[in-house]
């Protein structure tokens, strides 16, 4: 009999068992819940939220008292047309935010950014990973930066730039497109010095993409999965359910999961959500479900 949410021992043994983030150990046999914080006034879903340094610190420890295993904070959105935000005004949006949450506690925190500069600067606040979403395009000096502090860097998929990025995304072979890109990159990644064992992969759910393009990339995950690399990946109130279910940014929650779960029988390992402590008690109970039953 087939196992539905098996994930293949192929994808495995590529992937390896340990990656270690800080004091977090990310293996393949338990999900991650990435919990997300924007501090930035313009996020698509939470803008202004946790806009400044206090609220920002209170977020991200609300998170991880949820469930969170890790913590992403970024200093410049990246929606649907969001402008560039310079380097010094995302370091001072983030910085103070890394120390304040490292004053009282120890979780392993990532940096979205696409600009060494500010991955810089919150590796030495505190932070443990770099999230880039240009896939060390927008900065040369990226790969240089973690092979050096020997961090853990996830490379995502984007077509365009988050302003021109949804205005008519296009593939001709989705799969292959995405898939090669990204392999593409760990391999720049790796010419840098990036240890292959410190890189993610993420497919870049809603950068870029059609709706039936985040739909097919979530049922046919496993191709990507398939690559070697662990994969993160963020379907979190993203404007795809939106445009599938008619609902709006404050009622994705049980569409995310559901999202969550595709993922998850994908091979993804770690999810950036908004909502952690709900996404983690719905992964215990994925892990449960699909684990062997007890005599």
């Amino acid at each position: 009999m087939i196992d539905p949410f098996a994930i293949s021992d192929e994808s495995l043994s590529l992937i390896g068992q340990l990656m270690n983030i800080g004091t977090y150990t990310l293996t393949s046999k338990r999900p991650a819940v990435m919990g997300i914080i924007n501090a930035t006034p313009d996020s698509f879903s939470d803008g202004g939220l946790h806009f400044g340094p206090q609220a920002a610190i209170e977020g991200a420890l609300r998170l991880a008292q949820e469930g969170a295993d890790l913590i992403d904070i970024g200093g410049e959105s990246t929606r649907p047309g969001a402008d560039h935000v310079p380097p010094q005004m995302q370091i001072q949006r983030i910085a103070p935010v890394i120390v304040g949450i490292r004053e009282v506690d120890s979780i392993p925190i990532s940096i979205d950014t696409t600009s060494a500069e500010v991955a810089c600067a919150a590796l030495d606040a505190g932070a443990n990973m770099i999230n880039d979403i240009s896939a060390g395009r927008d900065d040369p000096d990226m790969f240089a930066l973690a092979a050096e502090r020997g961090c853990p860097i996830c490379l995502m998929h984007m077509q365009g730039t988050p302003a021109t990025m949804q205005l008519d995304p296009h593939y001709d072979d989705l799969l292959e497109e995405v898939g090669a890109f990204l392999e593409e990159r760990a391999g720049c990644a790796q010419d840098e010095g990036v240890d292959r064992a410190r890189i993610l992969i993420d497919p870049g759910i809603g950068f870029g993409k059609g709706v039936q393009d985040n739909v097919m990339l979530l049922r046919q995950l496993q191709s990507i999965a398939d690559r070697g690399y662990p994969i993160l990946i963020g379907p979190s109130r993203k404007s795809f359910i939106g445009k599938l279910l008619g609902l709006d940014v404050e009622n994705r929650l049980e569409a995310t999961l559901a999202s969550i779960g595709v993922a998850r029988q994908g091979g993804a390992q770690i999810f950036r959500v908004h909502d952690a402590g709900a996404a983690r008690r719905f992964l215990d109970m994925f892990e449960c479900l699909k684990s062997p039953l007890q005599p």
